[in-house]
């Protein structure tokens, strides 16, 4: 084969791997009629090229777009040439026509293992793909953008992936055609070999965060508003609204119950058009604290005029107030357990027809308190109210949803 021939089966080669094909080359050697007992690369005669094709699964752009609306940057690393890679990651939609005349965005493996240190930090964040690479070189990617401060999840499916999959913050292995090796060093198993299901562990991920930090603010609000109540009135009268018996009971509907409700809430799409959360990113956020302090507030302020004027407004006995306290107290986290179903959206209602247990969780607390209060009154030391008295504590409660969605007006500045 003279340069010519060479050069035009390397165009050959290079418009298959454009096209996403990997190329295989077949060749014969003449052996003379004697059995060779090693074939050496050397006098081969070339018998022609063979371009393989492995489509794209159905579904994977899409899963890289909804990726890339989450905040997820997505790099590719692969062993196959420079051309085959960057076809194959622009048909995943990996890399953009804009990205692949980016400086850096492709690199080959050999050029990033042989970069300085300060290079490859510098780099790492503009690489979108890394053709003709090793394992190792995926463990120092791996490795680098845990050093830049990044959450870093990697996908693998054979023995060599296990480097890197391990040493990752979530290594995702494939559960078809993954190796044991790559199980055993991975945090999670796709059982289908899609990476549509990296798509389904982000959302599920974000959903039981978000329904972590609704349970905290809900359940923050509760234990501000009782521990100010009773240490104002234990200061001030030597006495406390809420008794022990009755603490107990709302920590019970108020824990058990009230989790329950609101770890209940189903993923939906909207998580992922918001910025993934940051490594050091507090778990109680401002937008908390602000819903959280507005709420408590308002709800120390209500049981502190009931604990000094109600006897007096309501003309009763300090049996009957203390009872007014308790009810209000609970109906008030009842109403405030639709305000934690969103954090940020003014629409608390949104979604709630599809999350039949919150309902019946709300109505079986409700129904709970209007036994201890009516029936129980021995046990939690209430006395029955009238009808008037309840709409007077339904009243009160269902204040706090337009006092949470003035609240929601005001603008929360965010960390950088």
């Amino acid at each position: 084969m003279d340069d010519e021939e060479r050069v035009q089966i390397e165009k050959i080669v290079k418009g298959m791997a454009t096209k996403s094909l990997r190329c295989i080359a077949f060749a014969q050697k003449s052996s003379n009629g004697q059995v060779c007992e090693k074939l050496e690369e050397t006098e081969l005669t070339l018998l022609g090229i063979l371009g393989l094709k492995d489509p794209c699964r159905p579904g994977v752009e899409a899963a890289v777009e909804s990726c890339r609306n989450a905040g997820v940057k997505i790099k590719m690393i692969t062993g196959d040439n420079v051309h085959t890679a960057k076809a194959i990651a622009s048909e995943c939609g990996i890399l953009d026509p804009s990205e692949e005349l980016e400086e850096d965005a492709v690199v080959e493996g050999f050029q990033f293992r042989n970069f300085s240190h300060e290079e490859r930090m510098d780099k790492i964040e503009r690489i979108r793909v890394m053709a003709r690479s090793s394992p190792f070189d995926k463990l120092l990617m791996v490795q680098c953008l845990k050093q830049k401060g990044h959450v870093v999840a990697v996908t693998g499916d054979g023995t060599n992936d296990a480097p890197a999959l391990k040493e990752a913050d979530i290594g995702l292995s494939m559960g078809i055609e993954g190796t044991e090796v790559a199980k055993e060093s991975s945090d999670i198993v796709i059982l289908d070999d899609n990476f549509s299901s990296v798509v389904t562990v982000i959302r599920w991920g974000r959903c039981v965060y978000k329904n972590i930090q609704k349970f905290i603010q809900f359940q923050l609000t509760v234990n501000v508003a009782a521990l100010v109540i009773n240490f104002v009135a234990a200061v001030s009268s030597g006495k406390v609204p809420l008794t022990a018996v009755q603490l107990l009971w709302v920590n019970l509907i108020m824990d058990t119950l009230g989790a329950l409700a609101l770890a209940t809430e189903e993923p939906t799409n909207d998580l992922m058009k918001t910025p993934p959360v940051g490594r050091v990113e507090p778990l109680i956020t401002r937008v908390m604290w602000r819903n959280l302090i507005s709420q408590a507030l308002y709800k120390v302020l209500v049981l502190l005029v009931l604990q000094f004027k109600g006897r007096s407004i309501f003309d009763v006995s300090e049996k009957v107030k203390n009872t007014l306290i308790f009810n209000a107290f609970v109906l008030c986290q009842v109403f405030n357990e639709f305000n934690a179903r969103e954090l940020e959206k003014k629409n608390i209602f949104r979604g709630l027809g599809k999350n039949r247990l919150f309902i019946v969780i709300v109505s079986l607390t409700v129904a709970l308190q209007l036994v201890m209060v009516e029936f129980l009154k021995k046990f939690a030391n209430t006395e029955r109210l009238t009808l008037g008295q309840w709409g007077v504590c339904v009243g009160i409660g269902a204040l706090s949803w337009p006092i949470g969605l003035l609240v929601k007006c005001i603008p929360v500045v965010r960390k950088n």
